[in-house]
């Protein structure tokens, strides 16, 4: 039996020893619907982590589109977040942070009346929550995790609120220095 664990701790001690990589950067793509978004669509974007320890910072900027009301409303955002993660075994992680959503708002004329601009855009805060694996067993460090974000819009005077609260599911590479 004792051989066992000790196989198994010289088994993942290459995957350890990766996992100590402080600094890494790359690409991810994500898969979000939004709650009340006509159909889910992917994400595009980048992010740097830095670790320290069984803690980690992450910051990172992504593209996401969607649709509301049968295309009448796109919504289009550039979110920058951060997060704090935590390591609780050296490739799973729990996370929790907030971001910054650049929402731009774009009404089709011959859904709405004169009264409501054709674009506009905001800035609104939303949090998140998540958890994920980190398989850094070749370079780059491969990621994948699901968050979930809670963000709702206030699409303004005259139109329903909208539950733009979402599920994210990324993949991400991230090259270590």
């Amino acid at each position: 039996m004792k051989k066992w664990r000790l196989a198994i701790v010289f088994m993942l001690l290459p995957i350890m020893a990766q996992a100590i990589t402080l600094f890494g950067l790359g690409p991810r793509v994500g898969y979000h619907k939004s709650a009340d978004a006509d159909e889910g669509k992917l994400m595009i974007g980048g992010a740097a982590r830095l670790k320290l320890g069984a803690l980690a910072v992450e910051g990172s900027i992504d593209y996401r589109s969607e649709e509301y009301e049968n295309g009448a409303i796109t919504v289009k955002q550039w979110p920058v977040s951060a997060s704090v993660l935590f390591y609780p075994l050296p490739i799973v992680y729990g996370l929790a942070g907030a971001g910054w959503y650049n929402t731009t708002y774009e009404f089709d004329s011959t859904y709405f009346s004169a009264t409501i601009p054709e674009k506009r855009t905001e800035q609104e805060m939303g949090y998140h929550l998540g958890a994920g694996v980190e398989l850094p067993i070749l370079q780059p460090t491969i990621t994948a995790d699901v968050r979930y974000v809670f963000l709702n819009y206030d699409l303004g005077e005259g139109l329903q609120k909208v539950d733009a609260n979402f599920m994210v599911f990324t993949i991400g590479l991230f090259w270590g220095f």
